[in-house]
């Protein structure tokens, strides 16, 4: 009785602690060059319904800064967005509430703009979690990546391998259908020579002339033996 109680117990305090529990997702890194518009995505995962009373909140730490600043903040519907730091005029909030959906927009990006964005969510009654921290990477002329590499090298090995695929079955099928057609070739040369001995030993049996000429030869070959 004791187990159960207390297997019960465990089970309803998980249960209670993921009911007040949330997840927040962000980026890991984000490529922009200078003077173009980058969307920095932000989301979450909750146990609740979304709540009308959900926020949003976004920080900026330079690379180089040991603190951050308040960039951007979502609550009671509205946003409020930054009017005196380093982005003033250059944030608009393009995340959808409704869809759990945060996301900001920078505007006019600089090589001063590097650093580390951190966004947190609040559903309640879900309000215990961790924010989720994106790095802007600012650049004159944005690198290729290398995973746009490697998935392109990848993309091509894999089209070379079904390539060779198809071949090889087209060959294999190129080949049956020529021994096939051979096959019957051979099959119907055979069976056209045994038929023509066939109709020439019938002719024979049924032609009585023949017969008779046969019969002749046939006795012409042995008086000439018993002359000799």
């Amino acid at each position: 009785m004791l187990s159960v109680l207390a297997l019960t117990s465990v089970v309803l305090l998980g249960i209670a602690s993921q009911t007040t529990a949330i997840v927040v997702y962000t980026s890991w890194e984000k490529h922009a060059s200078v003077g173009t518009d980058v969307r920095l995505s932000c989301s979450f995962f909750s146990w609740q319904w979304t709540s009308p009373d959900v926020t949003f909140s976004w920080h900026y730490r330079a690379d180089g800064a040991k603190e951050g600043i308040s960039i951007f903040h979502y609550a009671g519907g509205a946003p409020y967005l930054d009017t005196k730091g380093p982005f003033r005029d250059r944030i608009e909030f393009v995340g959808n509430p409704s869809r759990r959906d945060g996301s900001i927009l920078i505007k006019n990006v600089d090589l001063g703009d590097n650093g580390t964005f951190t966004c947190d969510a609040k559903n309640p009654p879900d309000i215990a979690g961790h924010p989720s921290s994106v790095r802007l990477m600012v650049f004159e002329t944005v690198p290729v990546q290398a995973g746009v590499i490697t998935g392109a090298i990848i993309g091509v090995v894999l089209g070379l391998l079904i390539l060779i695929v198809a071949i090889y079955y087209l060959m294999r099928f190129l080949v049956a259908r020529r021994v096939f057609s051979l096959s019957m070739s051979k099959h119907g040369k055979k069976g056209k020579g045994k038929e023509g001995s066939q109709q020439k030993q019938a002719s024979a049996v049924m032609d009585p002339a023949k017969l008779k000429a046969a019969a002749s030869e046939k006795k012409k070959q042995e008086s000439r033996r018993e002359k000799k």
